[in-house]
C-alpha cells in the first residue's frame, strides 16, 4: 500500500499547523479543484476527492494524531505524484489506504464526504478595475467624483467615487461588493478605481512636494524684493535675495501636498526671470542707460 501525504495534497507545508490553517487549506484546494468549476478535466474529481479524504483526516484531531505517527516514518522518502495510486472503487469515495487507515469508520466518513461532495463551493467574483483623473485640488481637498460603467448585461451604471483628502497618485478605492457576481452563492467581487492626480498649469506633484514657477521681472531678481505666491491653499510672502538667477528654487516649507502623517510637503518654486517684450520708450531709455554704465557681462563670468 502506498502512503498518502494529506499535507501534501492540501498544499500545507508538514503537519505543524494548526486547525484553523488545514481549514484554510482545504477551501482553497477544494474550490480550485471542484468539479464543477473544473468540468471539463476528469483529473479534478478525483484530486477532489482526496482533497475532501484529507481534510476529514486532518480535521479530525484523533485521526490526524494517528495518521501523523505513521506520517513522520514516511515523510522525506520519494513518493509517486500520479493520482493513480488513490485507488477507489466506483462507489467508493475513499481510496484504498484511507480504508486501511479508517477500518470500520469508513462508512460514516463516507457518508459525510459525499454531502461534501455535492455542495457547491462558493467562489467569489472577480474584481473591476477602473480608474479616474482628479485634479491636484480634488485630490489636496478632497472631492466627489461619478463614474459610469458597463454592467455584465449591457447597462450602464452610475458609482458616487469619494475622494478622501490627501489621496496619493496612484492610489486605489475599493467599492466593496461593486465587482462581478460571485457562484454558487459565493460574495461578489469590489470595484477597484486607481485615482490619477492631473498637473495643471499651476503645480505639479513630485511625491509629497508641489512644484510651481516663480516669474520675476529683470530688476527684482537683480535687486531682491519681497513678492506675495499663491500656494495651493493660501498667499504666502517670499523673501527674493539680491542677485537671484534664473533657474534657481527657493523652498517655502509645509505648503505642499498631505503627506500622510498630518503634515505636509514642501512648495518648491523655480524661478524664472522674464523680459517685457513691449517696453515703452521710458523703459527702453532705461535700459540703454544701464547698458551705458553697467560693466556686467555674463558671457565672460560664465564661460
Amino acid at each position: 500500500m502506498i502512503f498518502k501525504d494529506y499535507y501534501k495534497i492540501l498544499e500545507l507545508n508538514g503537519n505543524k499547523v494548526t486547525p484553523e490553517e488545514i481549514k484554510q487549506a482545504y477551501r482553497e484546494q477544494a474550490k480550485k479543484y471542484h468539479p464543477d468549476v473544473n468540468t471539463k478535466n476528469s483529473f479534478s474529481e478525483e484530486r477532489f476527492k482526496d482533497i475532501n479524504e484529507s481534510y476529514k483526516v486532518l480535521s479530525d484531531p484523533v485521526a490526524k494524531k494517528k495518521y501523523d505517527r505513521m506520517w513522520n516514518t514516511h515523510v522525506g522518502k520519494k513518493q509517486k505524484t500520479s493520482y493513480e495510486e488513490s485507488k477507489r472503487s466506483s462507489d467508493n469515495i475513499f481510496s484504498d489506504f484511507f480504508q486501511m487507515f479508517f477500518g470500520d469508520n469508513k462508512q460514516e466518513m463516507e457518508s459525510d464526504s459525499s454531502k461534501q461532495n455535492n455542495k457547491k463551493v462558493p467562489v467569489k467574483g472577480e474584481n473591476i478595475d477602473t480608474q479616474i483623473d482628479v485634479s491636484i485640488a480634488e485630490a489636496f481637498y478632497g472631492a466627489e467624483k461619478k463614474i459610469t460603467l458597463r454592467t455584465q448585461n449591457g447597462k450602464m451604471k452610475n458609482f458616487n467615487v469619494k475622494i478622501p483628502t490627501g489621496i496619493r497618485n496612484g492610489e486605489k478605492i475599493r467599492l466593496m461588493g461593486q465587482g462581478k457576481p460571485g457562484q454558487n452563492g459565493g460574495k461578489p467581487g469590489d470595484l477597484l478605481i486607481k485615482i490619477n492626480i492631473e498637473n495643471d498649469t499651476n503645480y505639479s506633484l513630485a511625491g509629497v512636494d508641489m512644484i510651481t514657477n516663480l516669474y520675476l521681472a529683470p530688476w527684482e531678481a537683480a535687486l531682491g524684493t519681497k513678492i506675495e505666491l499663491q500656494t495651493i491653499d493660501e498667499q504666502v510672502l517670499v523673501y527674493i535675495p539680491q542677485g537671484t538667477q534664473s533657474g534657481e528654487k527657493i523652498c517655502i516649507k509645509q505648503k505642499g501636498y498631505h503627506n500622510g502623517q498630518a503634515g505636509r510637503g514642501d512648495l518648491i518654486a523655480n524661478v524664472k526671470i522674464m523680459v517685457p517684450k513691449n517696453m515703452t520708450e521710458q523703459e527702453k531709455e532705461l535700459f540703454e542707460t544701464l547698458k551705458e554704465k553697467s560693466r556686467y557681462n555674463p558671457r565672460k563670468i560664465y564661460s
